[in-house]
């Protein structure tokens, strides 16, 4: 149902191919996918969440609603450790050709 959560699939797919060119071995695939899995996963909790908060009222609530922004900010983290992975694995095999 999330639109967000749809985005990023389409973006774990378009990557996934690119792990094995990147990688060189075991590690580094275990590595890149996990990265791709995490933000999956933390924007499984982000809907969770913000379907709870929902669910338990639809007034505003201060609570509510840093409970929403945490689990927004645990996402924003997740995409941002993926760029940092990925790019300092595509700056090594880039760096290295």
């Amino acid at each position: 149902h999330e639109a967000a959560f749809r985005q990023e699939v389409v973006l774990c797919a378009a990557l996934l191919p690119w792990t094995f060119w990147l990688g060189r071995d075991l590690r580094d695939y275990a590595i890149l996918l996990g990265t791709l899995f995490l933000v999956l996963i933390t924007e499984l909790f982000n809907s969770a969440i913000e379907a709870l908060a929902d669910r338990i009222g639809t007034e505003r609530h201060e609570l509510s609603g840093r409970a929403k922004d945490l689990a927004c900010a645990a996402v924003f983290l997740a995409l941002v450790l993926l760029v940092i992975v990925w790019g300092m694995y595509a700056w090594a095999r880039l760096g290295a050709s």
